[in-house]
């Protein structure tokens, strides 16, 4: 089967181009060129600037895949550049469960309607994340509803790879007593760990199934619970405060993601409680590895 990756090359697409390899497909990596990879010649490339739209017809009219899964579209201009020229039999959309407002507790795929929502032809500026997310899946909805395309919705991945450090910031935080501004200490709040977001993109490929799709671990946590953990395990004791730095998950509210259609396809994820302390685990370990740097410097 051949299949255009559009991106691939930073955190869980990496993950889930190395599956696509494993599982003996014909990769085509689609990005602007400035990234280096570890791919090898194990995969093809050709080079787009993804926000412009004569670029990605360049790049793309006159081709074929099997599938594309397209990991860096935003907007809804992203989807319509890619979506009137390429040729292919399935498009895979990473979308997100920011598309959902609000998220809560057992949030299905219906929550978020692609159809009554009105569509805004914009770029990535236009609005913020969320919103724009929404506009790419409107596209979908509406302009292409004959296309055969899959919109993946994920809430955030974390990973021992996970360039955002927004879960690193709660552990060094409460390790060193910085203060830190937290909304939603008690809230309950899904995730997904960032190789089995690699891996169902890729469980996805040959599946029978079309529209939106959620994905994440199968259990919830809070901030709450993931600081005490630190705390038990260091001896430290953070400090909660309005003044304190503002925390990343600020905003979120109170949910958990429902992944019943995926399990329908026969995808079972993995419990988060299962491997979620040992990843808190490895940050502790970072934060600590951090200070002897810093120590040997100061002396």
């Amino acid at each position: 089967m051949n299949i255009l990756v559009i991106g691939g090359t930073r955190f869980f697409g990496i993950h889930m181009v190395n599956e696509l390899l494993t599982a003996g497909y014909d990769v085509t990596i689609a990005t602007r060129g400035k990234a280096s990879d570890s791919f090898g010649d194990k995969v093809k490339r050709i080079f787009l600037e993804r926000t412009k739209e004569e670029s990605v017809r360049e790049a793309l009219s006159g081709t074929h895949y099997d599938v594309v899964i397209d990991k860096i579209a935003y907007c809804s201009n992203d989807i319509k550049y890619v979506m009137d020229v390429i040729d292919c039999d399935k498009y895979i959309y990473m979308s997100s469960t920011s598309v959902y407002n609000p998220k809560h507790i057992n949030t299905v795929e219906a929550d978020f309607d692609g159809i009554e929502n009105e569509l805004i032809w914009c770029d990535r500026k236009a609005f913020p994340y969320e919103q724009i997310k929404r506009q790419a899946e409107c596209a979908l909805w509406q302009q292409y509803p004959e296309k055969n395309w899959i919109a993946v919705r994920y809430p955030f991945a974390i990973g021992k790879d996970d360039y955002t450090k927004r879960l690193l910031f709660y552990v060094e935080h409460t390790m060193k007593s910085i203060p830190m501004n937290i909304d939603n200490v008690d809230y309950q709040m899904s995730y997904i760990r960032s190789d089995e977001a690699g891996k169902f993109l890729v469980f996805l490929v040959d599946k029978d199934v079309k529209g939106a799709i959620n994905g994440a671990s199968d259990g919830t946590i809070s901030i709450k619970e993931i600081i005490e953990y630190v705390e038990e395990k260091t001896g430290a004791r953070a400090i909660i405060d309005n003044s304190g730095d503002d925390a990343p998950y600020n905003g979120e509210p109170e949910y958990s993601i429902c992944t019943d259609k995926a399990k329908e396809l026969g995808y079972q994820f993995t419990e988060l409680k299962d491997w979620i302390y040992e990843l808190l685990d490895y940050y502790i370990q970072v934060v600590e590895e951090m200070d002897k740097v810093d120590n040997g410097r100061f002396h």
